[in-house]
């Protein structure tokens, strides 16, 4: 059997024939060519905020997460922040854009959603990987029909120029770029002139004494995985779109009946813990929402997709098992972060007996990302419980449907 298939399956989720025929058919062909070997973690998430909101979302991130300010890349038209952790874990490339009149093809990816026009500017690009061979990978990916941002669009979009970028997917409106590094050297990016500016500096330590007098820094871990929310009619084509660009294998995927939905991940083949690699987490609605007047279900997802278009929703910080004072660190994070006046969707839900507990903040006003947060007990290895997963959605669809009416208004 091919490695890429040598996983165990879960979920309850049917899949279309055509799925599961091209499912085997390309992870097959992908080890076989030498695809999967070539193709390994994630380096880089890519995120994008609109002019002047840089600062702010920094300092954000920088409390709510384990991520540290490193440097700052200034181009022509853009200043691009570099956030890391640590040399296992991806960085994040924060862009701000200098001008909010500067035009390109991921504003224009924003301007035909209602709400996501209002931060044209704003969204998750998508994701870099490391690669053995960047030559090889770009050829073989060519000889599969996959199309590239050539040098000169490169340039022009300002993104690292030792990098090679796929164009934006139809499905998910996400990058994914491929750069050569030995995992030994560190991460160096090819654009800009490098600055470690005092204002993102002052803001970062500000997050960071914050985070420490609180004791939050020594209970947040790494990103743990990464959702996107497409069209109802994608889900599979941007599922098996993923696996083609990447190193990826298919986990599986569970229905949510009530809320008309589905959760479906891809997890690493050469990384166990997503802490090192991210999952990717697709999320789509059982049915499209022309037919939702019929079927009298909610739609959270094919709501958020309408009103911003196919997009990352959420990126999931791991907390550390364990507690305080008798209570679970998740909660402690919470309630420690609800202090610092962070906005949260719903409590808590989950358990230790279930072996999770799980919540969505409110979105980013910078970046509409919203971050959950998520601590597993034990063993315990899914990503969520059916339970859980319901929740969280409906949770989310509340607050999408309310700024959706705000939009309407505004």
């Amino acid at each position: 059997m091919s490695a890429s298939l040598n996983f165990p399956r879960y979920g309850d989720k049917l899949n279309s024939p055509f799925f599961e025929e091209f499912l085997i058919k390309l992870l097959e062909e992908r080890d076989r060519v030498g695809l999967t070997e070539a193709v390994r973690q994630i380096d880089a998430l890519m995120i994008t905020v609109e002019p002047g909101n840089s600062l702010a979302y920094i300092g954000e991130l920088c409390l709510m997460t384990p991520y540290h300010y490193l440097v700052t890349l200034e181009s022509q038209d853009h200043d691009t922040h570099v956030l890391r952790i640590d040399m296992n874990s991806p960085d994040i490339l924060l862009r701000e854009v200098k001008n909010p009149n500067t035009r390109g093809i991921f504003r224009s990816l924003n301007e035909v959603y209602p709400i996501g026009a209002h931060k044209p500017n704003s969204r998750y690009m998508g994701e870099v990987f490391r690669v053995e061979n960047l030559h090889d990978v770009v050829e073989m990916q060519k000889s599969r029909d996959v199309r590239f941002f050539n040098q000169a669009q490169i340039r022009k979009l300002e993104l690292p120029g030792n990098m090679a970028v796929v164009k934006p997917s139809p499905y998910t409106h996400n990058i994914v770029g491929y750069w050569e590094r030995p995992e030994s050297d560190i991460r160096i990016y090819a654009l800009g002139w490098s600055t470690i500016r005092d204002d993102v500096n002052a803001a970062y330590q500000n997050a960071k004494n914050t985070q420490a007098r609180l004791g939050l820094d020594t209970m947040l871990l790494p990103i743990d995985h990464l959702a996107t929310r497409v069209y109802s009619q994608n889900r599979e084509a941007a599922i098996l779109e993923y696996l083609t660009l990447t190193s990826y294998y298919y986990w599986g995927s569970y229905d949510i009946a009530d809320q008309n939905s589905s959760t479906n991940v891809t997890k690493s083949v050469h990384h166990n813990n997503e802490l090192e690699s991210p999952a990717k987490v697709f999320t789509a609605a059982n049915h499209p929402y022309f037919v939702n007047h019929l079927l009298k279900l909610p739609s959270p997802t094919e709501q958020f997709v309408r009103n911003f278009g196919p997009r990352l929703h959420h990126l999931a910080v791991a907390v550390a098992d364990g507690e305080v004072k008798g209570q679970p660190n998740i909660d402690y994070v919470v309630d420690s972060l609800r202090h610092c006046g962070q906005d949260f969707l719903l409590d808590v839900i989950g358990s230790k007996e279930e072996g999770l507990k799980q919540i969505f903040s409110s979105a980013s006003e910078y970046s509409s990302l919203i971050v959950e947060y998520v601590q597993r007990f034990g063993d315990f290895q899914g990503f969520f419980t059916k339970d859980n997963v319901s929740e969280l959605t409906h949770a989310a669809g509340v607050d999408e449907t309310l700024k959706a009416l705000q939009a309407e208004v505004s």
